[in-house]
C-alpha cells in the first residue's frame, strides 16, 4: 500500500515465540515450496515457508492456507492480530503470511510490488533474524530493520534487499487487506 513514508516502525513486538518456530524448521521445510521463486525473479535468491497466500484478481481472490499453515500458524496468528489491533482498522483479512530467507550473499533486486492486492493491503515486516550487513532499500534509502520490532513498508516504492553477511536473514511477513478494500471481493478458506 502507498503509505505516506518508505517505512512505518510498529513498536515493539514479541518475536520470540515466533522466531523459535521458525529457526526450528529443516532445510526441507524451507525448500518445499518454491513457488515464489518460480513466480517472480526478484525471490530467486530466498527461500520461503508460506502459511497463506492468495491467487486471482481482486473481485474474484482466492485465499488458501498453505504448507506452513500446521507450522507456524499457532504463534504466527496471535502476533498478527496483535500488530493489526495497534493500528488497522477491524474486518479485514491477511491475504499473505510467510517467513521468508534471503540467503548469505544473496538479494532482492530494485522492484515495487504490482499486484492490485500489494496496492490495497499493507505489508507487515516483523524481523526475526539479521546482521549488519544487510542492507534495505526503500525508495533510494537505506532502512534498519531491527529483531523485536515490526514495520510497515511501503511496498508502491521502489525496494531492494541485499545480504551481504555471512548469515541468512529471516523475517515474516504478512499482507492485510482492510475490510473496506474487499466488501464483494473476496472467497476465503478461514485465514483470519
Amino acid at each position: 500500500m502507498d503509505i505516506d513514508t518508505p517505512l512505518k516502525p510498529l513498536g515493539p513486538v514479541d518475536v520470540e515465540p515466533l522466531s523459535q518456530a521458525i529457526l526450528d524448521l529443516d532445510e526441507d521445510t524451507w525448500l518445499a515450496n518454491e513457488q515464489r521463486q518460480n513466480d517472480y525473479e526478484v525471490h530467486r535468491q530466498t527461500q520461503s515457508v508460506i502459511l497463506v497466500f492468495c491467487d486471482g484478481p481482486m473481485n474474484d481472490l482466492v485465499i488458501s492456507k498453505e504448507g506452513g499453515w500446521d507450522l507456524l500458524a499457532e504463534t504466527a496468528v496471535p502476533l498478527m492480530h496483535e500488530l493489526i489491533g495497534r493500528g488497522y482498522p477491524a474486518g479485514g483479512t491477511i491475504i499473505r503470511a510467510m517467513a521468508a530467507k534471503l540467503l548469505s550473499r544473496g538479494r532482492i533486486n530494485p522492484h515495487f510490488d504490482s499486484h492490485a492486492t500489494f496496492r490495497r493491503s499493507h505489508r507487515i515486516h516483523v524481523p526475526i533474524t539479521t546482521n549488519p550487513r544487510v542492507r534495505f532499500i526503500i525508495d533510494g534509502r537505506p532502512y534498519r530493520m531491527e529483531v523485536g520490532e515490526a514495520y510497515e513498508i511501503n511496498n508502491q516504492k521502489t525496494h531492494s534487499v541485499m545480504n551481504s553477511g555471512s548469515e541468512a536473514r529471516v523475517t515474516f511477513i504478512f499482507d492485510y487487506l482492510p475490510a473496506e478494500q474487499i466488501a464483494g471481493r473476496r472467497r476465503e478458506s478461514n485465514t483470519s
